[in-house]
């Protein structure tokens, strides 16, 4: 006895073409694979909306990355270092 699969599905959501396909070995779970002029451009596991088709043709600019979170590790200080200085003197 085979475990029944839901069908391939195609449809479109604004301009975007949308496939549904199963996921293999899964029995309810669809993969959304989204074309735009016949060209993939993406795919997700949930039901996708214009505004995820619109992230996926055209995903934001990613900051670049901060060059002090990747230097500044404080950490124990080595043996024999000098005690942190204080900025303030007591007065």
């Amino acid at each position: 006895m085979r475990i029944p699969v839901v069908e391939r599905k195609r449809f479109m959501v604004g301009k975007y073409e949308v496939v549904a396909q199963p996921i293999p070995y899964s029995t309810h779970m669809l993969r959304y694979t989204v074309f735009v002029a016949g060209k993939r451009i993406g795919a997700l596991a949930s039901m996708p909306t214009e505004s995820d088709c619109r992230f996926l043709e055209s995903p934001p600019a990613v900051p670049p990355v901060k060059i002090f979170q990747v230097v500044y590790r404080p950490g124990r200080p080595k043996k024999g270092a000098l005690p942190a200085s204080r900025t303030e003197e007591n007065s």
